[in-house]
């Protein structure tokens, strides 16, 4: 929760004229903090909190293992989308909040690039009472902002978790196909489109258990298109790839094996620039492994952020 002074504000977080048929769509978030109930012995708590002048929806989960453990989602993915993943890290205090435009966070005015967003999430950190390195995981669009984040941050970066993800523009890219299917927001939209587009796009265990398509769309918030376009802006024609040899955080590289849309070559690029880096595969995993394989990835994840 924030300590004294963090400023918190209440209503609607994302412009219903931003979204077609608003009101047919899940709200963002209560008008006060709530306790989502968890497998973990503590719940999620959703607040919001003003940050850099922009109102950001947030979730906060307490735990004994520390340092705390602060994630980025992937594209037009409100928080609530990794929560297995926040479920299989009992232990751990995590953070996670939506990106403006997204969920119930605010939209920005002027979208930001990936630096812009990395001082963002460094200035929530601020803002809650953060001010000691936090170990950092991203997935998918989310990893690149990881990097971002890693870099920009520098020494409030302990440890890296990078998944599903790749060096930004200079990445293998997956199928033509698959990728325009993700150029538009349309599975947010549809349930019927979700349930069409998952297992061309997502594959893995969607392909062959259409159950985890209808529990990956149960958790999640329609995006704004004009946040969801932020998002990919921020991202386009960036890349890591010329300084990931810098970087000093220890990090753990996963990929699915079964991605279509960042193809396991990404991390294996990943974890041959990044010097103190190590690389695991998840078999038959596909771009969802974190939420989908969440317990085996969890796991995985506390292992090696408890290493001394």
């Amino acid at each position: 929760m924030p300590p004294p002074g963090a400023t918190c504000t209440n209503g609607d977080a994302v412009a219903a004229a931003l979204r077609p048929d608003d009101a047919a769509q899940p709200r963002a978030a209560s008008r006060a903090p709530r306790d989502v109930p968890a497998r973990g012995p503590a719940p999620l708590v959703i607040d919001r909190v003003t940050v850099d002048g922009i109102t950001l929806r947030y979730g906060v989960r307490s735990g004994s293992a520390r340092p705390a453990l602060l994630l980025f989602n992937g594209i037009g993915a409100n928080l609530e989308v990794v929560r297995p993943l926040v479920d299989a890290i009992p232990d751990r205090e995590i953070l996670i909040f939506d990106v403006p435009g997204i969920g119930g966070s605010e939209l920005d005015l002027i979208p930001r690039r990936l630096p812009g967003l990395a001082r963002l999430a460094l200035a929530f950190l601020d803002t809650l009472g953060y001010h000691e390195p936090v170990d950092v995981a991203g997935v998918s669009w989310g990893g690149v902002l990881a990097q971002q984040f890693a870099r920009t941050a520098g020494p409030r970066c302990r440890r890296l978790v990078l998944a599903a993800t790749s060096a930004g523009a200079a990445m293998v890219p997956g199928k033509p196909s698959v990728l325009w299917k993700m150029a538009t927001p349309a599975r947010y939209l549809s349930p019927d489109a979700m349930k069409r587009l998952a297992p061309d796009i997502y594959g893995g265990r969607i392909r062959q258990r259409p159950s985890l398509v209808a529990q990956h769309a149960s958790r999640i918030i329609v995006p704004s298109l004009r946040g969801y376009i932020y998002q990919l802006f921020a991202a386009l024609g960036w890349t890591s790839v010329l300084w990931l040899h810098k970087l000093k955080q220890p990090t753990l590289v996963m990929a699915g094996d079964d991605d279509p849309i960042v193809p396991v070559i990404n991390a294996r690029i990943l974890a041959g620039l990044i010097p103190n880096s190590r690389l695991h595969i998840v078999s038959k995993g596909g771009h969802l492994f974190m939420v989908v394989r969440a317990h085996e990835v969890g796991r995985l994840v506390e292992e090696f952020l408890s290493e001394a």
